[in-house]
Parts: structure tokens; sequence; C-alpha cells
């Protein structure tokens, strides 16, 4: 695998924000070993927070068990990241979850890299697909008293309600207003995926999740 190419995609992910760690980390395993391991494809870090941190509950070592859960910097650049992972790259196990109103990106890189053909089932090939986003599951999972109690937590419950207030805002459903404000500040979406995953009830757990896990 061309090694400019590499290079590239963390330049990529980077440039979206996130760490290329979990990238240079599965093609090192790959290199080393061929076939060993799985790579969980992922739009940003605050997926790869929840991911992680649910795994972790769950008493699952992703790492350990050679899987690696890689922030893509949304889902346009999947075409890139099949191209380095799967069948004419380094051929790992694959494995996705990726928002509704991107799932026709999906559906068309793994079509362009030979793991699809027409009316395919995502889940059939590991990548599960959330209504709306992430956040969105964990918040409906969760429910508004208990993500208003984490946000309060935090020390950001009024500025939550200032946010809340403010014309744009003021008519949202309260799931919604809570979904927007978490994406309002660098970092802030990653460090509440990290938080809802961990207030998850593990019998209520959001189904893209949990099918994403179950099959790793």
């Amino acid at each position: 695998m061309d090694g400019k190419t590499l290079e590239w995609l963390a330049a990529v992910t980077k440039a979206a924000g996130g760490s290329s760690a979990a990238l240079l980390a599965a093609a090192a395993r790959a290199r080393e070993a061929p076939g060993s391991c799985t790579v969980v494809l992922v739009e940003g870090m605050s997926d790869q927070a929840a991911v992680q941190t649910l795994a972790a509950r769950r008493r699952r070592d992703l790492p350990g068990e050679n899987i690696f859960v890689v922030p893509m910097g949304g889902a346009t650049n999947i075409a890139h990241f099949l191209g380095l992972f799967g069948p004419n790259g380094f051929g790992v196990r694959l494995a996705g979850l990726c928002d509704e109103a991107e799932e026709h990106d999906i559906r068309r890189g793994l079509e362009r890299a030979g793991l699809g053909t027409g009316s395919f089932d995502l889940a059939g090939l590991g990548f599960f697909v959330c209504v709306t986003d992430l956040e969105d599951e964990l918040i409906r999972a969760l429910g508004v008293s208990t993500v208003e109690r984490l946000v309060a937590e935090q020390g950001e419950l009024t500025p939550f309600q200032t946010f809340s207030k403010q014309p744009a805002h003021r008519g949202e459903p309260r799931e919604r207003q809570l979904h927007r404000f978490l994406g309002t500040r660098s970092g802030r979406k990653i460090r509440y995926g990290h938080l809802l995953a961990g207030a998850l009830d593990l019998t209520q757990v959001p189904g893209p999740l949990a099918g994403l896990l179950a099959w790793v």
C-alpha cells in the first residue's frame, strides 16, 4: 500500500478536526499481520468516543482484540478509506456506522469497492445507519431529563438555557435543542459522545450501536 495514501488520509482526518492515531494504528497492524484486524469506519471522533466507551462498559478491549475505530472526517471520505482497507488495499474485515443522510455515500463507496451490488443490506456487511445521527440516537435512548442532568453536571446548564431561548431555537423540541447545543463548540460533541454512551442503560442501547458491537 502506497505510504503517500496513508499520509494523505491522516492529513484529511486532522483537517476535519480528528485524530489520525487509530488510522495509523490500524494500518500498522494490517501491514504486520494481514487479515488479523477489523476496522470500524465512523464519521467523526464523537462517534469514535461513543463506540469505544460503550465497548469498554461491555468489558470489551477493542484494541486488544485488534479492532480499530477509525474516524474518517466525514462520510464523503469513505471511498478513500475503503481503498486503503478494503479488498484492493489491506483487505481487513470492515464495519461501520453512519448518519441517515450519508447512507447514500456509504452505499456508493461500498459498491465501488466491490463489497455490495444493487439494493444490498448494509447491516449484512457490518454497516449500521443512525436515524439522523448517533447523538440523536443517544439522546432519544437516554431521555431529555438525563441528558439535561449530564449537561448540568458539566457546568453547562446555563449556556444551554441561554442557547435554547435564542429566537432560532426557542420553538424547537427539547431533544432538538440539546442535539444542536452539543455541536456548538469545538470538542463538545466528542466529550458528550463519551458521556452519553457512559450513561446508557446497557439494556437500552440504540439499535445501530448494539448491531455494530454485536458484529465486531
